[in-house]
């Protein structure tokens, strides 16, 4: 049975109606128009699919439509400010971590939720945060770089 549900999606009161469990993924991408949050796994195991929830890193996909309503949610689209980019979205692009691009809106919304939660990571740290966020281009050294571009750390990773 659908319910209308209300939403505040990068920082806009929007209202669906639509099945309460069914992904917010899809929600956001069919109902909102709003794209840039990819399906990978559909099983909440690649991080293709993440979004911030009050801050927080969620995997949408597995996510009931439900649960989003009363949260704040930001997407990918949502993340540049005033047409200036996120620090974070400037790090990835300077280190060149985007090839395929798939994993990149997951990957830089995660690292965003750690920089707000801790603002000077060390690489271990990245490298937990990160976890379960998977790029199939195989570019963790870059990602984990780009963070710590973003965090003022400069890009180079710690072998230690």
């Amino acid at each position: 049975m659908a319910v209308r549900i209300a939403l505040a999606v990068n920082g806009k009161r929007r209202a669906v109606t639509t099945d309460p469990q069914r992904p917010l993924l899809d929600v956001l991408r069919e109902d909102l128009g709003l794209t840039g949050t990819k399906y990978g796994c559909g099983e909440g195991m690649c991080g293709a699919c993440t979004v911030l929830m009050d801050g927080k890193p969620v995997r949408s996909c597995i996510t009931p439509a439900a649960d989003a309503a009363g949260k704040s949610i930001t997407t990918i689209e949502g993340l540049a400010d005033g047409g200036r980019l996120h620090p974070v979205q400037e790090a990835f692009l300077a280190d060149g971590v985007l090839q395929c691009g798939y994993c990149g809106p997951g990957m830089i919304l995660t690292a965003v939720a750690l920089l707000d939660e801790n603002p000077r990571p060390t690489d271990e740290q990245i490298v937990e945060a990160m976890n379960g966020n998977i790029c199939r281009c195989c570019a963790y050294p870059e990602i984990v770089a780009a963070i710590r571009r973003a965090a003022g750390q400069g890009a180079e990773v710690s072998t230690s």
